[in-house]
């Protein structure tokens, strides 16, 4: 994975991680993905670009995630946003916030229909 490519992913999950609060098993899985990346400089550049502004942080995370990922091809867009899904249902479940948040990422990347199958075929399974 390319630099870029790290901070992209690193933002995605900080940023939904945060949309409810960001919890202490969530901090430890963000660490644990920097540690697999070898993504520390970039994990930090996704905490700085959320803590500039909070409470924005979703829609400026959007916009930007957007000129970035919208243009890597279909299947690791859809890499990224299942692989941050499963990384929020580790928990044993995913909120509604989440599920709404990834589905506008999931949306905006032209993606949301692998996203639902994905899902669809993950619950069966159960």
């Amino acid at each position: 994975m390319t630099s870029e490519e790290k901070k992209a992913y690193l933002l995605l999950k900080s940023v939904i991680f945060h949309y409810h609060g960001l919890d202490d098993a969530e901090r430890a899985d963000l660490q644990a993905t920097a540690d697999e990346l070898d993504g520390h400089k970039e994990l930090e550049w996704a905490n700085a670009f959320i803590a500039e502004d909070y409470f924005n942080s979703f829609e400026r995370a959007r916009e930007y995630l957007n000129g970035v990922v919208g243009d890597y091809p279909k299947d690791r867009r859809v890499m990224f946003i299942e692989t941050v899904w499963q990384a929020n249902n580790l928990k044993g479940y995913v909120t509604e916030l989440e599920a709404t948040a990834m589905l506008k990422f999931a949306r905006d990347w032209n993606v949301e229909e692998e996203l639902i199958e994905i899902l669809k075929s993950q619950s069966r399974g159960s």
